[in-house]
């Protein structure tokens, strides 16, 4: 209607203000609360004796509403002040012209990004400075009980109330975001894990534009990279909606009141999108406009990279995406789970709870409680003569950090904290890190039984990592003995050669795997779901000549101490642990490097950008690699020594490679 004039106006208000109180309107209104009310009621008490003592609203109420039947009135008076309690939106209602017509032309926001779980310590922070104080959750636990059992009218049970009526809502409302899609769920695609609001805005702000319609909204980078969002940016991709993401570091406080760690995101959503923008890591807006920084790709780009979760890769500039696309489009994924069995060509199972360091500890024992109880050391078992513990032995519970690549004694403990093992001490075969606790031999075979695992070795990887650190992707070798859930731990099929799985350890150790790898990981966890989407060559694609060059090396690097010869034994080598000898383990290093790049179908040049892109592109260039590692070997050595050993080595390759062709 016209607005040119006071009357139309006038006019206008009364139609609009008719049209509220249209009794259709109003049914549908009531009709809407009714269905989100349904959530948030407490579900107490038995069944209603009759219509006139139902408390909590059903289906029928709903349906009955929209057919302007009458429901019984103080239900409806109680939906509605729980709706509005909840700041129930009913979009279609307050939009129905918008919604008739396919949604809106444009949506823009920046949600709130907050966790719908009720937080004990944010809610009491300026009600209860007493409970916000407490040492621990147990003593804030019984605080709270303590203001329950207070006197109705006080202060203290007046804020319990509040407290118990906020938690209703958060609890109510996780639940209706879960709904599952197939119940008519409001948020299907991100009602999961530890729901959180911009999740959810982003969602809604997807099912709001039109079919010409596109929507912006600011939210935090793990929309395209948590593995509880990956549903919805998976949705985005194959639906060809995603448009562009533009994800920034908070270092130079584009948002001043934000943490500078945080990283956000623009993300943008349309139609009919082919292939969608990408820019990453930038810190100021202007950064926008750079050429470099800005790529594209398409939706079986990002299938190939992520075919899992179909979540983004992180690319610091457009050479970084270009690349990784190539070396996945030449080597597939380690576990496809698309594909099943035939997508798991390795036949590897993941455990990650073989021990779990806080559910377990009641079967940990220190270096003094082993001592206290009488307890011998035998190299690195403990056994007690005692006949109440006779045949009782305590062996190594290892952890992450004690590992490094093709290094099971990267670091020790000295019964009080840990530090990184020496090279003297590396040097000496004999010797083996400490962990910090110690566990039952017995219940260690157990277990190892459990899954099926005869080896008297085990393949695990670190968890806690981060793509800037020197390296990435930390998997080892070590000996069979217990492994906290810090490191998951590889099983594999009893048919599958141990010299394969020594040339898959090659594999996860060499720099090009670190390179795309770093490109996957926006937090600090190196999770099962990242691990499983490495581009990783299958054991299909070693012939004997690539074995008879891998497994040596890898053997010489493994085999350093005799905690490792069930291993070489494995690998058909029965003589004593190799020398360690830095020098040499920097070339034999290098060897696997070069060998893994021509495997994975690197030019020269690609493998020199990926171990210094300054020195393909210039120092202004804005990706960065291997930045600490080259900072470090510049400390050690006085130069980048990786880089010149590793395309020596390739330089070598490359002319035997010739030589034989010739």
């Amino acid at each position: 209607m016209p607005e040119d004039s006071p009357e139309e106006i006038a006019a206008k208000r009364r139609r609009f203000a008719a049209g509220r109180a249209d009794p259709r309107s109003w049914a549908v209104q009531i009709a809407a609360d009714l269905y989100t009310a349904a959530f948030l009621m407490p579900k107490t008490g038995g069944v209603p004796v009759n219509r006139q003592t139902v408390t909590i609203p059903t289906t029928a109420h709903v349906w009955d509403a929209l057919a302007s039947r009458t429901v019984y009135g103080p239900l409806v008076g109680r939906a509605q002040d729980l709706a509005g309690q909840a700041h129930a939106f009913h979009w279609p209602l307050e939009f129905p012209d918008v919604m008739a017509a396919g949604g809106f032309d444009v949506v823009l926001g920046n949600p709130p990004w907050e966790r719908i779980k009720l937080e004990e310590q944010e809610f009491f922070a300026a009600r209860d400075p007493e409970i916000v104080e407490a040492p621990n959750a147990a003593a804030r636990g019984r605080l709270i009980e303590k203001r329950k059992q207070a006197e109705p009218g006080t202060r203290e049970r007046a804020i319990y109330d509040e407290f118990e009526a906020a938690k209703r809502i958060a609890e109510a409302s996780s639940e209706f975001a879960r709904v599952p899609k197939g119940d008519s769920g409001r948020f299907p695609l991100t009602g999961r894990g530890n729901v959180n609001t911009y999740a959810l805005f982003a969602e809604l702000f997807a099912n709001l534009t039109g079919p010409r319609g596109r929507a912006g909204v600011i939210v935090p980078t793990g929309i395209a990279t948590d593995s509880t969002t990956a549903p919805f940016f998976a949705s985005l991709v194959e639906g060809k909606r995603l448009a562009q993401l533009t994800d920034f570091e908070n270092r130079e406080r584009v948002f001043p009141a934000i943490d500078s760690r945080i990283k956000f995101s623009l993300l943008i959503m349309g139609r009919d999108v082919i292939r969608p923008g990408f820019t990453f890591f930038l810190t100021d807006p202007s950064q926008v406009n750079e050429a470099e920084r800005r790529f594209t790709l398409s939706a079986a780009d990002i299938a190939r990279i992520n075919p899992n979760t179909k979540t983004a890769a992180v690319f610091r500039s457009r050479t970084d995406a270009e690349l990784t696309a190539r070396i996945y489009a030449h080597v597939p994924v380690l576990i496809d789970v698309a594909k099943g069995p035939a997508g798991n060509p390795w036949g590897i199972t993941v455990h990650t709870r073989i021990w779990h360091m806080a559910e377990d500890s009641e079967w940990f024992r220190t270096l003094a409680e082993l001592r206290a109880e009488g307890y011998v050391r035998q190299g690195i078992r403990w056994t007690n003569r005692s006949s109440d513990l006779a045949g009782t032995a305590y062996i190594p519970l290892y952890e992450a950090k004690m590992i490094h690549q093709f290094d099971h004694r990267w670091a020790t403990h000295d019964g009080t904290e840990s530090r990184d093992v020496t090279v003297v001490e590396k040097s000496d075969p004999s010797f083996e890190a400490n962990p910090r606790y110690w566990i039952p031999e017995q219940e260690v075979a157990n277990r190892f039984a459990c899954v099926g695992w005869d080896h008297n070795w085990l393949i695990g990887w670190r968890d806690i990592t981060n793509a800037t650190n020197e390296r990435t992707v930390i998997a080892a070798v070590l000996p069979r003995l217990g492994v906290g859930n810090n490191m998951p731990l590889m099983f594999f099929e009893p048919q599958t050669e141990p010299p394969k799985l020594a040339a898959l350890i090659g594999s996860f150790s060499s720099i090009t795997c670190d390179f795309f790898a770093r490109h996957k990981i926006g937090g600090t966890h190196l999770n099962y779901f990242i691990f499983q989407q490495l581009a990783v060559l299958p054991p299909s694609s070693y012939i004997a000549a690539d074995l008879a060059f891998i497994v040596p090396r890898v053997l010489e690097l493994t085999y350093t101490s005799h905690g490792m010869a069930p291993f070489a034994r494995d690998l058909g080598y029965d003589g004593p642990p190799f020398a360690w000898d830095e020098g040499r383990r920097a070339h034999l290093r290098a060897d696997l490097d070069a060998w893994y790049a021509r495997a994975y179908g690197l030019t020269r040049d690609e493998l020199r950008y990926i171990l210094d892109p300054a020195d393909v592109k210039g120092s202004d260039y804005p990706s960065e690699t291997f930045r600490v590692l080259k900072k470090n070997d510049i400390a050690r050595y006085g130069e980048y020594r990786t880089a010149r050993l590793v395309l020596a080595a390739w330089d070598a390759q490359e002319a035997a490679s010739l030589r034989k062709t010739a």
